[in-house]
């Protein structure tokens, strides 16, 4: 599977020597004391070049001083948050993992599942009275190199790992950890559950550090105003409740509310803020628990969400995404001095990188004069019911549509391939949708000869059988996919969880113990990113589909 991906790619770029002293460092270890995995949800690979001239520390750090593999992207069409956690945490993609998306239907059921949901566990908050639900790794189908990396060292490791959402915590911990941290929303509570163990350290630095203080801040510029590219409100952004168009931005909640309320948490979970806090956790963690002086290789994942309900919002072509990456640049340079000093520079390796990109607001790709635009599903679900009438296939025979995968009703996928003319209908019908470019069905999908054409490749290791759809729907380039805004005209902000590059390319940035510095143009994906840390710890995977990035690691450091 992952050689149709893999085997091909440019030469890649000499890389310079490593530094001498770092070097004698490296061999003088076998392993790493810590591995760090950070994970910036939503972060194109082109905001790299485009920004880093204004990064000063952390980012900056880690592409000066790192492996930069500058062609990196997803090989998948499942472009989404649990998929790409999932791909970074196991080394394989959601082919064989599992995890297809945020959400899917479950046929059993007949209804939607979160990828996180588990029936079987109960969420814990770090606050009195305020669980909902529960959450663990039960649904992922692989074990992650977290896991795999406490199981055959010997149980000396431990591992951390925080995000604002469960699924970037749990995927990048997997079904076993010290401490899974979350920030849930609905409840503004720090949560983690019965899968897990609470942690005093968790408990201590939310009652002393509530995220009521930030109340009343304001999100400003942090550079001057002419350094910001593109206009200052972005063509096509939604709207916050509480906040206007521009910059600055305060966390005040709902209007005419004077205490924290609903409101104010989802404007702190898109604000720099978040970012901040969740680098304060993570120090916390490094300080209370030691990571690094455990005598095994102990594991710390940070997954950065507010990168991604800003892009969301305002897209990727705003002062705010900007602007989020100067303040995350300082965030990081923040976390990297800390762990030089307490576990020490050149005993831990970071993996620095992203589970998908973003799409251009399709309201500012129109403005260019490109087909872009929103594709209705209520709309698409409609046309396709009334193509399949006449062949008595049941009504209704669509169960769900979500996001790409149409969910046809049960039973109607095998009457629905016994008539020829059933499927022609089906698939006019679809085509003559505007922005649908291709429409696949499951038996195509697992076939066991792999297309070579890209986009019916990628459609193929995002497949599941039993989650994913019987059907595949495709959109053009620079078309979202909606299902509850009719037409375009009313859509704002964008999305992403497509086949295409602007959603598959993202960061891959290695640096510290056992990497060579430089810029790699070889074809790299973050499944290689396990397999990679995997080299440099002595711990063998299950069935990665990703490689060993070889090129970056220093020879004489693996064990």
């Amino acid at each position: 599977m992952a050689a149709v991906m893999l085997a091909a790619g440019a030469a890649r770029a000499q890389a310079p020597k490593a530094n001498p002293s770092a070097t004698k460092s490296a061999v003088r270890a076998t392993r790493p004391k810590l591995v760090a995995v950070i994970v910036v949800d939503q972060m194109r690979a082109d905001y790299v070049d485009k920004f880093r001239g204004q990064w000063t520390g952390g980012l900056k750090r880690l592409v000066e001083e790192g492996a930069w593999f500058r062609a990196a992207a997803y090989p998948y069409a499942a472009t989404d948050t649990c998929a790409g956690h999932a791909t970074i945490s196991t080394g394989a993609f959601p082919a064989s993992h599992g995890m297809v998306g945020n959400a899917w239907w479950d046929r059993e059921a007949q209804k939607m599942v979160t990828c996180t949901s588990d029936p079987n566990v109960k969420n814990t908050a770090y606050r009195e009275g305020a669980t909902k639900g529960g959450d663990s790794a039960w649904r992922m189908l692989l074990p992650s190199y977290a896991e795999e990396l406490k199981f055959q060292t010997g149980g000396a490791t431990r591992v951390v790992t925080f995000s604002l959402k469960a699924r970037g915590a749990i995927t990048l911990a997997g079904h076993k950890a010290d401490a899974v941290t979350w920030f849930d929303t609905s409840t503004g509570a720090w949560t983690t559950s019965s899968a897990y163990r609470t942690m005093p350290f968790v408990e201590e630095y939310a009652k002393q550090h509530p995220v009521e203080s930030d109340y009343g801040k304001t999100w400003s510029l942090t550079l001057p105003q002419d350094q910001y590219w593109y206009d200052e409100k972005a063509l096509g952004a939604g709207t916050v409740e509480g906040w206007g168009t521009t910059f600055p931005f305060r966390l005040r909640g709902k209007e005419g509310t004077s205490s924290p309320d609903g409101v104010f948490y989802e404007q702190w979970v898109m604000s720099p803020f978040a970012d901040t806090y969740l680098t304060k956790m993570a120090e916390a963690a490094v300080d209370s628990l030691g990571l690094g002086g455990s005598g095994g290789v102990d594991y710390l994942g940070v997954s950065y969400s507010s990168v991604d309900s800003v892009g969301h919002t305002f897209g990727p072509r705003s002062w705010e995404i900007q602007d989020m990456l100067v303040r995350l640049d300082k965030d990081l340079g923040e976390l990297f001095a800390l762990l030089d000093q307490k576990v020490g520079r050149g005993n831990y390796v970071v993996a620095f990188t992203a589970d998908h990109g973003v799409a251009p607001i399709p309201a500012d790709m129109q403005q260019t004069g490109f087909d872009a635009g929103v594709l209705s599903l209520p709309e698409l679900q409609a046309r396709l019911e009334k193509a399949l009438e006449p062949f008595n296939l049941g009504k209704p025979a669509i169960a769900r549509i979500a996001g790409n995968q149409v969910y046809l009703a049960p039973g109607v996928y095998a009457q629905w391939k016994s008539q020829p003319k059933a499927m022609n209908a089906l698939f006019d019908a679809a085509r003559s949708m505007p922005g649908v470019a291709q429409i696949y069905e499951a038996d195509r999908l697992t076939t066991a000869f792999k297309s070579v054409r890209e986009t019916l490749t990628a459609a193929e290791l995002s497949y599941f059988a039993g989650r994913s759809g019987d059907l595949y729907v495709l959109q053009q380039p620079y078309w979202l996919t909606d299902g509850s805004v009719e037409g375009s005209k009313r859509h704002t902000g964008t999305g992403h969880g497509t086949p295409y590059y602007y959603d598959q390319r993202v960061p891959i940035l290695l640096m510290g113990f056992g990497i060579r510095p430089g810029e790699y143009f070889d074809s790299a994906t973050p499944a290689d990113i396990a397999p990679t840390l995997g080299a440099l710890t002595g711990v063998t995977l299950a069935t990665p589909d990703g490689r060993v990035l070889a090129e970056a690691v220093e020879k004489g450091v693996a064990p």
